[in-house]
């Protein structure tokens, strides 16, 4: 450079543009030989070569290497104090609340460090306030001084919901979570104080905060009933033991809600308890109450349900219908649940008609069971083919083998397939087949009691003698069937009994 003009060089040619302070000073102020960073060119006399950009090329480390290198982070080329592009947000420890009208020098205090006077900007503890601040506390409730407190000011209370109370033995639940902290601690003047009232006071020692409005009589183990959710009763009431009182709950009785016997809010004013009646309403409206005798429910039922009923046979043989035969497997529903859902046992009737259909209406003359009684003729322990009745009561008396006959044998017949006690036949035939044909009619109708009796089928009143043929000498010897064949007439195949000629040619060759 031959003419080197100082005054007019642009010095943004150079790379480095002056902003600042550095328009208005020398040139020489910042070109000096041990500025330079080239060893060859510090040689040179007078050379404007070789400086460095960096600011510490220049300008002394006030820091001492504590923070980044690169100063126009938080200097700017106007002045270097104070640091105008310096922004605390992005540090570790952004300022809010009061924090930010505190002096630097509050935080940043000086020093002196290797012979030279410092501040400290780095290395600033701050992960507790009490790295900073005293702790009024003296550390009674923790280090974590946010979970209380603001920055806007230490007075505010706006945090104390997030103050982990697990800590100090007694967890917040339900309810609990929702009061105001000076609902259990009383307000102290001194911070050392506050908050340390109830010390050591479990979590199940609920009379110690709360009024026993039970008065001790169930104990102080408010837990085994409620809950902190609510001091209305918890559910069933399961860990309440209620044989403690003159009344052990048992079967429906433990599903019942508390609020249906105790309507007041102690739980103890005095219930009555001896009989049922006392609680529940009379089902049978008064069907058993026998003048001044009021029978308790207990005497047919039990607590884990009103069915079955205790009611036993045995005490049923007492009343005035006792059960037998078929009447004790009958279910009690089929008797005294007929009309509806609504049980009775109060005058249902004590008479077979009345619980029973009358199959013999018009078909068994009333003279034969007075006033619809149907144990003249069955019994409960067997409703079809009872021989308890009198058949000798009838024009047909029963003899031999037809004592041992079922009735529907002659009284259920094809047109009738269930019963016909009345217009039925005497006549044999109406029964039985003829196997004779018409070879001893009379008038158009057979006596077959004339030969056959009520015994058996063999003809024990038949006597030949009085035939036209008596039988003598060998006749008498001689089996039925040599004489009286079997021959085939219309159809039918029949003994032959009757004869029209008895000559001896007639049998004999």
């Amino acid at each position: 450079m031959v003419r080197f003009n100082e005054d007019s060089f642009d010095h943004n040619l150079t790379g480095y543009k002056l902003t600042g302070a550095h328009e208005k000073i020398d040139c020489r102020d910042c070109h000096t030989s041990e500025r330079i960073l080239d060893e060859e060119l510090k040689d040179r006399i007078e050379t404007f070569l070789g400086l460095g950009t960096e600011c510490i090329n220049c300008h002394e480390d006030y820091h001492q290497n504590t923070l980044d290198n690169d100063c126009t982070k938080c200097h700017s080329t106007d002045a270097f104090s104070p640091a105008s592009l310096f922004d605390h947000a992005n540090t570790q420890f952004a300022l809010l609340g009061k924090h930010q009208d505190v002096e630097c020098i509050e935080c940043h205090q000086m020093e002196t460090r290797n012979g030279e006077e410092f501040q400290r900007f780095a290395d600033v503890p701050f992960t507790n306030c009490n790295s900073c601040h005293d702790d009024a506390h003296n550390n009674n409730l923790g280090t974590d001084c946010k979970q209380c407190h603001i920055e806007e000011s230490f007075s505010s209370h706006r945090r104390l919901n997030r103050f982990n109370h697990t800590k100090t033995g007694f967890t917040l639940k339900g309810q609990h979570r929702n009061i105001d902290c000076y609902s259990c601690h009383a307000p102290q003047s001194r911070p050392i104080d506050i908050f340390q009232d109830n010390l050591g006071i479990a979590a199940d020692n609920c009379v110690a905060c709360h009024e026993d409005i039970h008065k001790g009589k169930f104990g102080v183990s408010c837990i085994d009933c409620h809950t902190e959710e609510s001091f209305r009763v918890a559910g069933s009431l399961d860990n309440f033991d209620h044989g403690l009182t003159n009344f052990a709950l048992e079967g429906k009785h433990e599903t019942v809600d508390c609020r249906q016997c105790h309507i007041s809010e102690s739980f103890t004013d005095p219930l009555p308890h001896n009989t049922c009646a006392e609680c529940h309403s009379d089902y049978h409206e008064g069907a058993f109450v026998d003048g001044a005798s009021r029978p308790d429910c207990v005497e047919c039922h039990k607590v884990d349900g009103f069915s079955p009923s205790l009611y036993t046979i045995e005490a049923h043989a007492k009343s005035d219908f006792p059960l037998d035969g078929a009447h004790v497997a009958t279910p009690c529903f089929a008797c005294h649940l007929r009309d509806g859902d609504k049980w009775q046992f109060k005058n249902i009737g004590l008479n077979c008609v009345d619980c029973h259909e009358d199959i013999h209406v018009n078909e068994i003359t009333a003279s034969f069971y007075p006033n619809q009684n149907c144990r003249i003729c069955h019994n409960t322990s067997l409703w079809k083919g009872n021989k308890g009745f009198d058949h000798g009561l009838t024009a047909f008396a029963l003899e031999g083998g037809h004592l041992e006959v079922d009735c529907a044998s002659c009284h259920v017949t094809e047109t009738e397939p269930f019963r016909q006690f009345k217009g039925v036949s005497h006549e044999c035939s109406s029964c039985h087949e003829n196997v004779h044909g018409t070879q001893f009619e009379t008038d158009g109708s057979t006596d077959c009691r004339r030969c056959h009796g009520f015994d058996n089928w063999e003809a024990s009143r038949f006597d030949h003698s009085q035939t036209h043929f008596p039988l003598e000498g060998k006749h008498a010897e001689v089996e039925c069937s040599q004489c009286h064949q079997a021959k085939e007439e219309e159809g039918d195949i029949l003994v032959i009994y009757k004869m029209d000629s008895f000559e001896c040619i007639d049998c004999h060759n």
